[in-house]
């Protein structure tokens, strides 16, 4: 199966992988702009309790359904069950990641096309194609379309090449590059007025708001979001991991880098926009107090910050931007696979086919929501990364603490770790799963709603 389907080929190329499908525009364009959004420090304290404490629980139970199931999402979750009901089940979770898994690519290949038009504006802003800079500056249904299915065509091209020429192959060159870049701009950004002012928002928290409702909800969905939890993926990426590997270790790693990229991305944006505050840029409303352009961040603070740097922000903004741009490729490709390995699999397609087919529905709902983007957009980032991927990860949890048997799911975890039943992990993960995650889960969309 593994020849067939492809496989990483290595522990480095898995993690470079799983960590880029993590880290994208989920860490440096969605986290800051929650934090900023919901309390600064505070949000950070509660995205890393939950990030560890439920996203990576969640995490390695699909990881593991993968990794046994060496199959597509749904077959992959039937494979687990014995009764007809688990089957129909297994169908509506594996199927809803799938499906939850396309309409975040749709918002996704939007976000990430204004991401070409920003990294598109210095070159032409060098060469001094005015007219060509107004227009790719700037908000316009003609744009949006265009930058939009571009991005799609850049990340179907990637994923018809397959799993290790294709993912893993790009995931190992462009991860690396972008925390230098990262690392670099924070330590330009230290050292002007206005970033110590948001680095202390950043930092210290107000712990009266760490238990607002709307506040708990944004981190969980935050931390599932940028793990790509709740989608498939990971079950996807689990079933292309060797048996050889141990995936303990691996899914630590994932959440790790993740959490550490997120974090850095605050160290950049927050204080960030702080210093663009000073430079005159408005960044929160006069009379609420409250954030500005949610959507559109990044691109209001990250150009007035580089304008400030003279010339030199012409390269460094170009940069910064086609980093920017291949973070979002290296989860954009994560999210085309999920249903892109459903098809081929259950409908016999060939990959290039099944690619290029995926490719266009998706383009279709992005072009409808770019035509609709008032109204869509927020609404299509609510339901899918704040209700979709929390509940879908629950509902893996569930499967795992509730569904599969006990002696298969250390055997499978045992493959590349012979001796994990003496660790902690199998002694507090299994009942964990089991019961505090689907409870935890259950507490904060309750806690949401009575609010």
């Amino acid at each position: 199966m593994s020849a067939v389907r492809g496989e990483f080929s290595s522990r480095f190329g898995f993690i470079m992988a799983a960590a880029g499908s993590a880290v994208g525009l989920g860490n440096i364009w969605g986290f800051p702009t929650q934090t900023a959004s919901n309390g600064g420090a505070a949000f950070l304290v509660a995205y890393l309790v939950l990030a560890f404490f439920l996203a990576y629980p969640a995490l390695m139970a699909e990881l593991i359904i993968g990794r046994h199931g060496q199959a597509n999402a749904v077959s992959s979750l039937t494979k687990i069950t014995t009764q007809p009901w688990q089957k129909r089940f297994a169908f509506i979770v594996g199927f809803g990641g799938i499906l939850c898994a396309g309409f975040i690519l749709s918002f996704y290949a939007i976000v990430a096309g204004w991401m070409l038009s920003a990294t598109a504006e210095p070159i032409t802003t060098l060469v001094g194609a005015n007219e060509a800079s107004a227009w790719l500056s700037e908000q316009s249904l003609t744009r949006n379309i265009i930058v939009t299915v571009i991005f799609i065509i850049l990340t179907v091209a990637i994923i018809s090449r397959g799993v290790e020429n294709g993912i893993e192959k790009w995931s190992k060159r462009l991860m690396p590059a972008l925390l230098g870049i990262l690392f670099a701009l924070i330590a330009y950004v230290m050292t002007q007025d206005g970033a110590m002012e948001g680095l202390k928002a950043y930092l210290v928290p107000d712990f009266s708001s760490i238990f607002d409702a709307k506040l708990l909800v944004s981190a969980l969905g935050q931390a599932f979001f940028s793990l790509s939890l709740g989608t498939s993926v990971m079950i996807i990426y689990g079933s292309y991991i060797s048996k050889k590997e141990n995936l303990v270790s691996l899914g630590a790693y994932v959440t790790l880098i993740d959490v550490f990229i997120a974090f850095v991305a605050g160290l950049l944006i927050i204080p960030a926009m702080y210093v663009a505050q000073a430079q005159g840029v408005e960044i929160f409303s006069a009379t609420t107090g409250k954030l500005l352009s949610e959507d559109t961040l990044v691109f209001q603070v990250l150009p007035a910050l580089f304008e400030g740097m003279g010339s030199a922000g012409l390269f460094i903004g170009f940069a910064f931007f086609a980093l920017m741009s291949i973070a979002a490729l290296t989860s954009s490709i994560s999210m085309l696979e999920a249903p892109v390995s459903y098809t081929v699999e259950r409908f016999a397609m060939s990959r290039k086919q099944a690619t290029w087919l995926i490719g266009a529905l998706i383009s279709a709902v992005s072009i409808t929501i770019v035509c609709n983007l008032g109204s869509l957009f927020g609404l299509v980032i609510t339901l899918t990364t704040k209700v979709a991927q929390p509940l879908i990860g629950l509902m893996c949890c569930i499967f795992v603490g509730w569904i599969w048997y006990r002696g298969s799911l250390l055997k499978t975890i045992q493959q590349g770790n012979p001796e994990v039943h003496n660790t902690l992990f199998w002694k507090v993960w299994p009942v964990y799963t089991k019961f505090v995650c689907p409870v935890a889960i259950g507490a904060v969309f309750l806690h949401s709603v009575l609010s």
